[in-house]
């Protein structure tokens, strides 16, 4: 029956569930005299399931028409809703009323399953719409005035605020009661110890969560097929809450074991197979790449031999796919594999050609556990073909799923029977006993009381990265609407006040306006309290700080092993710049991220990884190379974190700066130009400003925008870059053409583009510029001023590269900054002149002023008398 909005309500049905209702009561209250043989009445809150036969025989009677009835969301919301919220009203907690458990228990006993099933689900969804729109908590309206200083504050502000903070925490605690049940469902999941015939709870809950994330993951263009993005926050947290718990338990267990603050993922578990990446990307590049050029580095690093018979099937396998689809490689993953299970790459395709490579290869490279082995040994083991701990999924044929089937079941059995028990009481028989094979001679033999929970941990980063980080920015943009809210609201206020009574037809337009913002106003802080409540409070924050460090910590150990860091998923670095963005920009300033334990070490942690990462030869990927690039020019324009930078090692430091000034040509150089400017602003003639005051004044949404910090010069940074120009003869020669080059090139197309804009504007016709043609004319002028700032550091940090004839190159770059100043001035001058056809002067002086401030150092002043 319809129950859509605006529908008439089933009355037919609304009326016999009511009376249905009315009898189930009835049965709940009354109680069968034996002695007396008659009924008597008594207090339903006491009724127990374990009655009379006959109490359950009249139950199952009336349950046989009123199941039915609650699979309908009207009749659940309005009748069997409200008859449990009636049990609560005499107040207390749900564990205080066991009649409630008593009801649901009967639901299970006389229901069917696909009717629980319905009327369980009709039931949450509608406590969670009643739990979301309902005004539960009085005080929550008209939020807005935190723009305001609290000492500017009216008594009747003050008042509003604090009720308003009241009635956040007061909805905080009613949440923190859901948010426990959830944790403790998971935590029945999470249960390892509950095998009887089958797995564990937990290996069954591991399969299907790798599932779920290769199913999103795989899904990223099709947001339909997606788990919803505010779920996948609200499971995020629940999940981490849960795992941490599972992780100290075990640790008490066994006290030398890692405690879950210090967690992180080993980095064999990214090249031993024993956990499915899907097609997701690796820092090194396709996986099947990795295989063949690193093939050496896994046998002398891990004991680990890559059959060759699996090389040539894979790159055959990699041919065919290239043949099939001709599509590109993509940054993050690969296009769904068919079947919803994870599976190798060679069964993505239905080919029997592809099944039988598959067959001829598995058959003669079963997995076999690292030893302890003398150095004539070698382990021959198939290490990058994912283990499958459920089978299911279409593969190419029936005899292909029955022989895979076969080998993963020979393959855990082996395992077991070699690995002698360890830990069995822990995890149980099961595949994750050989988790950590391949543990590289440079990663400490850690011990984890609990393997299992490495993969979750593992899949945890895994669905930060998918959706959550996008979520927690989504959810920012309502804190700006309630400000803009305010304001307006505030605005027609004073409005009204300064309308003349005259005017009653404006009066009525601003009062109708106001009522508008007021209601908006008082929506927006309705959720605004409920985000803050579930996603922005401290506990959360703390949950993701808690990935940033597993993710620092498993970037610090993968880095330790050399060339096996090419394995790394793409995902951790993400995850990693992302979380520590949200804590700075999503979290802050309601939570202090300088409170945060251990926060200035993790800084230094994160600063060490960005600097010598952004030009990590190990890394391809052009995507997270400019992640890494931006993330670490971002870095640089903050005090706190710049200190972080200074922190780091000195070799380090000197690397990174070393990196930094390599010669721009064939690779992206506007961003490490960048970093440098930021390095030097408020060091060099007339740097003094935030930003240039002829311009418009910063938004406040903006105000916290990389670019527009106020400068904060690193002169440590510059004394590293001064020693290395110095030193280097040959590095200083090239960086500086390098510069010059580019700056050649930047302002010769800002002028050629002024020219056409100036061409454009003196057409008879009526016209209009091309608003790209502006943008890139723009940012063809912010290079060329850019690259002036770098050469006015370098002509003021190391003068000798120009005066110090013992150098071969000295003369030609002394001739070619002499060149370079005389060329840039005319054509500014130039410019000057063009400008004034279209411009207000102010610009045009402000454009000419801005490069002769720029190489009109005293040096530079020197250099050209």
């Amino acid at each position: 029956m319809s129950s859509e909005p605006g529908s008439n309500p089933p009355t037919t049905d609304l009326i016999k569930a009511h009376k249905l209702l009315g009898y189930i009561k009835k049965v709940l209250s009354t109680s069968i005299d034996a002695q007396e043989e008659k009924l008597v009445e008594k207090d339903p809150a006491v009724w127990r399931l374990h009655g009379k036969p006959t109490v359950l025989i009249t139950l199952a009677h009336i349950f046989n028409h009123f199941a039915p009835l609650m699979c309908n969301v009207y009749l659940v919301e309005d009748v069997l809703m409200n008859f449990l919220l009636g049990i609560l009203e005499g107040g207390g907690s749900v564990d205080e009323h066991p009649l409630i458990q008593q009801l649901l228990d009967l639901f299970w006993l006389l229901m069917e399953d696909y009717e629980v099933n319905e009327c369980l689900k009709q039931l949450m969804m509608s406590l969670l719409r009643a739990y979301r729109f309902s005004p539960i908590i009085p005080d929550l309206g008209f939020q807005g005035k935190d723009e305001r200083e609290p000492k500017e504050e009216s008594s009747d502000e003050r008042l509003r605020r604090r009720a308003y903070e009241r009635g956040c925490q007061r909805l905080k605690k009613r949440i923190e009661v859901v948010e426990e049940l959830q944790v403790q469902i998971l935590r029945l999941l999470l249960n390892n110890k509950d095998k009887s015939t089958g797995e564990a709870s937990r290996y069954i809950f591991l399969n299907k969560f790798r599932k779920f994330l290769q199913e999103n993951a795989s899904n990223r263009g099709h947001p339909t097929a997606l788990c919803p993005p505010e779920y996948m926050v609200c499971f995020l947290h629940r999940l981490i809450t849960a795992v941490r718990s599972c992780w100290d338990e075990a640790n008490r267990k066994s006290p030398s074991s890692i405690i879950s603050e210090d967690a992180y993922v080993p980095p064999q578990l990214f090249y031993n197979g024993k956990v499915d990446y899907f097609d997701l990307q690796r820092l090194g590049g396709l996986l099947s790449h990795l295989k063949k050029t690193l093939k050496d580095d896994l046998a002398s690093k891990a004991n680990i031999i890559i059959d060759p018979a699996e090389i040539q099937a894979t790159s055959m396998d990699d041919l065919d796919e290239d043949e099939e689809s001709g599509a590109a490689q993509r940054p993050f993953g690969a296009t769904a594999m068919g079947g919803a299970l994870a599976r190798p790459s060679w069964l993505s395709s239905p080919t029997l050609g592809r099944a039988n490579r598959f067959l001829s290869t598995a058959a003669v490279s079963l997995m076999t556990p690292r030893r302890p082995l003398t150095q004539p040994e070698k382990v021959k083991v198939r290490t990058l073909a994912v283990e499958q701990r459920t089978e299911g999924g279409q593969s190419a044929t029936s005899l292909v799923s029955h022989v895979f089937k076969k080998l993963s079941q020979h393959r855990r059995q082996h395992n077991r029977c070699v690995s002698g028990g360890f830990n069995k009481h822990v995890e149980g028989s099961h595949g994750n006993d050989g988790l950590l094979l391949g543990r590289p001679l440079e990663e400490p033999d850690q011990q984890f009381a609990d393997k299992s929970l490495l993969e979750i941990v593992d899949g945890i980063v895994m669905m930060y990265n998918l959706s959550v980080h996008q979520q927690l920015g989504k959810m920012v943009v309502v804190s700006d609407d309630v400000h803009e809210y305010a304001v307006a609201l505030k605005d027609t206020e004073e409005k009204i006040t300064r309308c003349p009574v005259r005017r009653a037809d404006i009066l009525d337009e601003l009062q109708k306006s106001q009522k508008v913002f007021a209601e908006k106003l008082n929506h927006l802080s309705r959720r605004l309290a409920w985000i803050n409540a579930t996603i922005y409070s401290k506990e959360k924050m703390l949950d993701v700080y808690w990935l940033l460090c597993v993710c620092i910590r498993t970037i610090e150990h993968a880095d330790n092993t050399g060339s096996l860091f090419a394995f790394a998923p793409e995902f951790y670095l993400n995850v990693a710049m992302n979380a520590y963005s949200a804590l700075k920009n999503y979290f802050s300033p309601a939570n202090n991220m300088e409170e945060l334990p251990g926060y200035e070490e993790t800084l230094t942690h994160l600063a060490a990884i960005l600097a010598k990462h952004f030009a990590d030869p190990r890394i391809v990927g052009t995507d997270i190379k400019d992640s890494l690039m931006q993330a670490l020019a971002s870095y640089v324009c903050y005090p706190q974190s710049l200190r972080a930078v200074e922190r780091i090692p000195e070799e380090q430091r000197v690397a990174m700066m070393r990196n930094l000034l390599a010669p721009y040509e064939q690779r992206p150089w506007a961003q490490t130009n960048w970093i440098l400017v930021r390095l030097w602003r408020g060091c060099g003639f007339g740097y003094r400003y935030t930003r240039l005051p002829h311009l418009l004044k910063t938004k406040p949404e903006d105000a916290n925008l990389p670019s527009l910090q106020k400068p904060c010069p690193s002169l440590l940074l510059q004394r590293h870059m001064a020693e290395l120009l110095s030193v280097d003869k040959d590095m200083g020669a090239s960086f500086l053409n390098s510069v010059l080059n580019q700056l050649n090139w930047a302002f010769s197309e800002f002028i050629g583009m002024i020219q056409e804009i100036q061409q454009a504007a003196e057409r008879p016709e009526r016209n209009f510029v091309d608003t790209r043609q502006l943008k890139v004319c723009a940012t063809c002028f912010d290079l060329s001023v850019s690259l002036l700032r770098v050469l006015e550091m370098t002509v003021t940090l190391v003068p000798e590269i120009f005066l110090d004839w013992s150098r071969p190159s000295a003369e030609l770059l002394l001739r070619r900054l002499a060149q370079v100043t005389h060329t840039k001035m005319c054509q500014v001058r130039e410019v000057h002149w063009v400008m004034m056809g279209f411009c207000p002067s102010a610009t045009s002086e402000t454009l000419f002023l801005l490069f002769i401030r720029a190489i009109s150092s005293s040096l530079l002043k020197d250099l050209l008398v």
